[in-house]
């Protein structure tokens, strides 16, 4: 009996000196994962040199593959308490994107960006006025941002209040923006109005091509430096029911 006791004391003895010895390295692993995790938080974040590196080509291709990682449920796990305290000293923007207020439509969320990313720019119907194009401008020619995004989205409601040429306080103003998507769309079966979707996405998709032209037409800043390779400025569509977003070719 005393046999047994003995030697299930030296047992005890034998597991506590291992466990003793186990929680440093323990500890010291915690460390070395939670050091390679902010590593890899870090270099996720954009940089002055990684957005200096960064091609427009190059700059279109994240956006896409930050959709299609969306679109299957892929997103990266991020930690954005992490990313935020990191660009605390500086953002540096590799794109700047147009979007509808829309709540399903955060740039953010679609393309799968953190912060310090993108700059995001929203306005009922995602077109274009001097405070836009102003904020595009410093985005791309003082920030270093590689490009600009026009994104509009199927049943947009702004659109469709251009459509059924709604009038109500300063919205009228939006929908005047917006009326010459709207006249422009001709070959279309059915009503013209918010009750047919095809008309609609018809409209918001001509009001994208529109809001294109205007940057290019009213910034000549963003169109000598798409002229000389240094910016794109590209136009999308996002299907809300499929949450992909379609690229215009230019």
């Amino acid at each position: 009996m005393k046999k047994v006791f003995n030697s299930k004391i030296q047992l005890l003895t034998a597991v506590a000196i291992l466990m003793l010895t186990f929680i440093p390295t323990l500890s010291n692993s915690q460390t070395l994962f939670k050091a390679s995790s902010n590593s890899s938080i870090a270099e996720n974040v954009m940089t002055k040199e990684s957005q200096k590196a960064i091609t427009p080509q190059e700059a279109l291709q994240k956006l896409k593959d930050g959709n299609q990682r969306f679109v299957e449920g892929k997103t990266e796990q991020r930690n954005l308490n992490k990313e935020l305290e990191i660009t605390t000293q500086g953002q540096f923007p590799y794109a700047i994107v147009l979007s509808c207020v829309d709540s399903r439509t955060s740039s953010e969320l679609i393309f799968d960006e953190g912060f310090g990313d993108i700059f995001s720019t929203r306005i009922a119907g995602n077109f274009v006025n001097t405070d836009i194009l102003g904020s595009m401008e410093f985005a791309c020619k003082v920030a270093g941002s590689k490009l600009v995004l026009v994104v509009g989205h199927s049943k947009c409601g702004a659109i469709s209040g251009a459509c059924d040429n709604v009038g109500l306080g300063n919205l009228t103003h939006i929908i005047d923006h917006l009326k010459t998507a709207v006249n422009n769309i001709q070959n279309i079966h059915g009503e013209r109005n918010s009750h047919n979707p095809e008309f609609v996405n018809a409209v918001a998709k001509e009001n994208v091509k529109l809001t294109l032209h205007e940057i290019r037409e009213k910034s000549s800043i963003l169109a000598e430096m798409e002229k000389n390779g240094e910016i794109m400025i590209v136009g999308a569509m996002l299907n809300l029911e499929t949450r992909k977003v379609e690229f215009f070719q230019n």
